[in-house]
């Protein structure tokens, strides 16, 4: 028996499944705060040969609603002159997207490389951020209460934006969810609402919820109708909005990198 690596209890076995065709591995869940995932993923390695899947014929149009979403939230509830970082940000698209909003927002991974949003790395600029989001990663981790608790030391930052898919009940959902994306092998845990209030508590943190994307922060945030409306279908009305009050930075960005270019030749 594991131990869950947020609550620290014993994990109980739920169900096995073949991962990559060919391994076949075991599931716990942990019965306090619901987090299900595989057994030690010794197949990785494997699973990431390409660090983005082939099969994910969703990454265009799902950062396309993410940064609208995002646009809107982050306007209208932190800092829209504040910095921001996307860790494990893959090929950039989401960094791009948010600074053609006119967001000052910057691109982090160690596993891809930065082919939207060259120039703006993190460890090429340093700041300080005022928000770190990781756009479906968590069901890529086996300990993410360390890598949360990784993120708020390493960049001096208490607020977490993130998107996975939550799971209900007392029981994992059946073996036909999409989530569990059993031929990829790179989808290894799987968390409930409870599973983030129990690591906001660990975290000393709140937990908020809507519309797919969740929050991790030390701010107190009014998770009104207002915002609700507006991080919803409004998303795609209202951030264009944004980006007119912002200002676009593709061309500014255009100019700069330019510049760059011509400094080194």
């Amino acid at each position: 028996m594991t131990c869950c690596p947020v609550c620290g209890i014993g994990m109980h076995s739920v169900f096995s499944a073949t991962l990559l065709k060919k391994y076949e591995i075991a599931y716990e869940r942990c019965p306090a705060c619901g987090l299900l995932q595989t057994e030690a993923p010794y197949w990785l390695d494997e699973a990431y040969n390409d660090a983005i899947s082939i099969a994910d014929t969703g990454l265009v149009a799902r950062n396309l609603d993410l940064a609208a979403k995002l646009a809107v939230l982050l306007y209208l509830r932190f800092d829209p002159q504040g910095a921001y970082l996307d860790v494990a940000g893959g090929y950039g698209m989401l960094a791009r997207l948010m600074r053609d909003y006119g967001f000052d927002y910057y691109w982090d991974d160690k596993y891809c490389q930065n082919l939207l949003a060259r120039g703006f790395e993190a460890d090429k600029n340093k700041r300080t951020f005022t928000a770190v989001s990781a756009f479906e990663v968590l069901e890529h981790l086996h300990d993410p209460l360390a890598f949360i608790r990784e993120q708020f030391d390493q960049h001096h930052c208490r607020t977490l934006i993130f998107t996975t898919e939550l799971y209900a009940g007392r029981e994992p959902p059946s073996k036909d969810w999409w989530y569990y994306t059993f031929d990829t092998g790179q989808h290894i845990s799987f968390y409930q609402k409870e599973t983030f209030v129990e690591i906001a508590k660990k975290l000393q943190v709140n937990f908020y919820s809507m519309h797919g994307i969740h929050i991790l922060t030390d701010r107190q945030i009014r998770t009104n109708l207002h915002l609700q409306l507006a991080t919803g279908r409004a998303a795609r009305i209202a951030a264009p909005l944004i980006r007119r009050s912002l200002g676009s930075r593709t061309i500014s960005d255009h100019h700069a990198l330019m510049e760059q270019t011509t400094d080194r030749t």
